[in-house]
């Protein structure tokens, strides 16, 4: 059920051309893992079969739906804690009293996946920032697979994704229980707009923003990519607002008009003042 290094290279130039991600030479195994599902699921005996169609040039749908199973990235309820304990400590607190005169503030999640992210910073506005509600307050969440989205709008999780990072209080709160799955509640689903977007080709309109995360997606990229998208992120970020990457990210060497700034065990950057 394997493929050849030929039938690789070409799923690895498809997700590039279509996704700019960079998909790695020792990645087969993952590649494997995630096309042999789809294949089966669109009628397939096999992914070397899949492949010989989508070399075919027949545009059925099929590539789009091959580059979302391999650029659907991990996620989690509250991952890695730490940037949202600087966010509800320090973050938060001082954008609120910056922003009291005209009581509002946009955020962006890059990457959203399956919507824990977004969610995430919804229930933490919800449970420790009781003012808010007076606020008008924008939670925008993008991805590039349509299929991650519509997952994501559902708010539905299974046993396991909830025990991933939630604490047990905020899901007896704030989810309710559907057989063996967890769906948040409606007015918070309400709460997070979510749109397709590829980082890579053109955004849509975006608000300016108060804080962007964009956590663990630009590892992905070739340096030109992280370094176009970087730019396009500082100039939609407000000139007080932050930008989470993931821990294993960094704007150093890719645009200096950045500057670290640091929280306790958290790293995030803002626009260096000129």
């Amino acid at each position: 059920m394997t493929f050849t290094p030929s039938e690789f290279d070409y799923i690895r130039r498809l997700v590039l051309e279509q996704s700019a991600i960079v998909l790695e030479e020792d990645k087969q195994y993952l590649a494997e893992s995630r096309l042999l599902p789809l294949a089966r699921r669109e009628g397939f005996d096999s992914i070397a079969s899949m492949v010989a169609w989508l070399g075919a040039k027949r545009f059925d749908g099929l590539q789009r739906k091959v580059v979302e199973a391999m650029t659907t990235n991990e996620t989690s309820f509250f991952r890695d804690f730490h940037p949202f304990e600087a966010l509800r400590k320090s973050v938060l607190p001082e954008l609120m009293t910056k922003r009291a005169c005209c009581m509002g503030l946009n955020f962006w999640s890059a990457a959203c996946s399956s919507g824990q992210e977004p969610y995430s910073l919804t229930l933490l506005l919800q449970e420790y920032f009781p003012a808010l509600p007076d606020w008008r307050v924008r939670i925008i969440a993008t991805d590039l697979s349509a299929e991650m989205l519509a997952r994501a709008q559902e708010g539905r999780y299974s046993q396991l994704e909830v025990n991933r990072g939630l604490p047990a209080s905020l899901l007896v709160k704030y989810f309710r229980q559907h057989g063996s799955d967890w769906q948040i509640r409606e007015d918070l689903r309400r709460r997070v707009e979510f749109q397709i977007l590829n980082l890579a080709e053109t955004w849509p309109l975006l608000p300016p923003m108060d804080v962007v995360l964009m956590r663990n997606v630009l590892i992905y990229f070739g340096v030109e990519t992280k370094k176009k998208i970087l730019s396009k992120v500082r100039q939609l970020l407000k000139p007080d607002g932050f930008l989470f990457l993931g821990g294993a990210e960094t704007t150093f060497n890719l645009d200096d008009a950045f500057e670290r700034v640091q929280f306790d065990r958290t790293i995030c950057y803002r626009v260096r003042k000129a």
